[in-house]
């Protein structure tokens, strides 16, 4: 189950930095682009995005953890 929303949170981060990306380098939001300006389903797709971004902080403590045990 872990395993499973470890990789869709990475996955969500991704995203969201190659949409950082285009929007730094081109001028290009890629949400705003497909969904919209800040309708309900790009809000819920920022949200995820931060969330798993969010999520995915407690890698550290896995990380040097698994150092640890080692």
């Amino acid at each position: 189950m872990s395993k499973g929303l470890d990789y869709t949170a990475l996955t969500l981060v991704i995203i969201g930095a190659v949409n950082w990306g285009l929007i730094g380098f081109f001028k290009l939001d890629l949400v705003n682009l497909i969904f919209g300006d800040m309708t309900w389903i790009s809000r819920i797709i920022y949200a995820l995005v931060g969330l798993a971004g969010l999520y995915l902080l407690s890698f550290f403590g896995r990380i040097s953890s698994m150092g640890r045990e080692e």
